[in-house]
């Protein structure tokens, strides 16, 4: 089933050459069927590269999703056209009396500062606790989920002794968890934060329940009785090249970076990175529209 985006947002034609069926507004008004209505937070700075990730992940799966964008009023883009932000964004002042299926909060590149001292903190504080009567499931990102620990569960971030940089192995830790039904004893999934949350904190937490963990990152998947609250701690959305960008946008301004762990063929960053993680995120992605969205989310919003 295709998903359904604004007609000219720069993603469809990306989705399209990877044969991903995308549907435009006009022919899905043409459907006898209700959507998944899907609001996207975008707080990354990268905001089409953004948007193509979880539209090309949201789109490969047997629903019609319909995607909507929000930003933050607080804070303007300044790596994108104001044009862009004006035909693909709203603003919560214009959503805040809709209800949505799903939302995810995407990560941002804040880890530096507290949270408090984030300039649009106080708006996603708001933006938050609306989630929690307009949002049937909502999903939070790496930095997104850090400050949704925060906000919800008073979960501290700790800075750690140097970057999480790469792909790594993780495992279920739940028996038999619906969110990771299909997956397999090892899935590799991309880190890349300065902060982290630790299990003993999240383990005082009785309504959280953790999911999925790694050795070396840490907690990945944490997630509430029903799937209503949602959080991962890495980002398997992330493109084969994002974590390369990264690397060599930081290596070539001379800053202290090392090469992203099991990323590059013997860590040889003049070979193509391997795609260790493609296909556990299409699953991860897919398992929550079907099992904590599309099967819990009531037909008639207003029930």
């Amino acid at each position: 089933m295709p998903i359904k985006i604004p007609n000219d947002l720069p993603a469809s034609a990306v989705l399209q050459s990877e044969n991903i069926f995308v549907m435009d507004e006009s022919r899905a008004m043409t459907q006898d069927i209700r959507p998944l209505e899907i609001l996207i937070l975008n707080l990354m700075p990268t905001k089409i590269e953004t948007e193509t990730q979880f539209a090309r992940l949201l789109g490969n799966t047997p629903l019609q999703v319909h995607l909507e964008f929000l930003q933050t009023s607080s804070h303007k883009a300044t790596h994108v056209s104001e044009d862009h932000i004006f035909a693909f964004y709203k603003s919560f002042e214009e959503i805040k009396d809709r209800s949505y299926d799903g939302m995810i909060i995407t990560g941002a590149p804040v880890e530096h500062l507290a949270f408090e001292e984030v300039n649009y903190w106080e708006e996603l504080c708001e933006i938050m606790e609306w989630s929690k009567t307009h949002i049937y499931s909502t999903l939070h990102i790496c930095w997104g989920a850090q400050a949704g620990l925060y906000y919800h569960y008073g979960i501290p971030k700790h800075p750690l002794p140097e970057k999480m940089f790469g792909i790594f192995p993780h495992h279920v830790d739940r028996k038999h968890p619906i969110l990771f039904r299909g997956f397999d004893d090892c899935f590799m999934v991309p880190h890349s934060r300065h902060t982290t949350i630790l299990r003993e904190d999240v383990e005082k937490v009785p309504e959280l329940k953790i999911a999925a963990s790694s050795p070396e990152a840490g907690i990945f998947a944490i997630f509430t009785e029903g799937g209503r609250q949602v959080f991962f701690t890495g980002h398997a959305e992330y493109d084969p090249d994002t974590l390369q960008k990264e690397y060599l946008r930081d290596k070539n301004l001379g800053k202290p970076i090392s090469v992203p762990k099991n990323y590059f063929p013997n860590d040889d960053d003049t070979q193509p990175p391997m795609v260790t993680w493609r296909s556990s995120a299409h699953l991860l992605f897919s398992n929550w529209l079907n099992y904590f969205v599309y099967q819990s989310t009531p037909y008639d919003f207003t029930k």
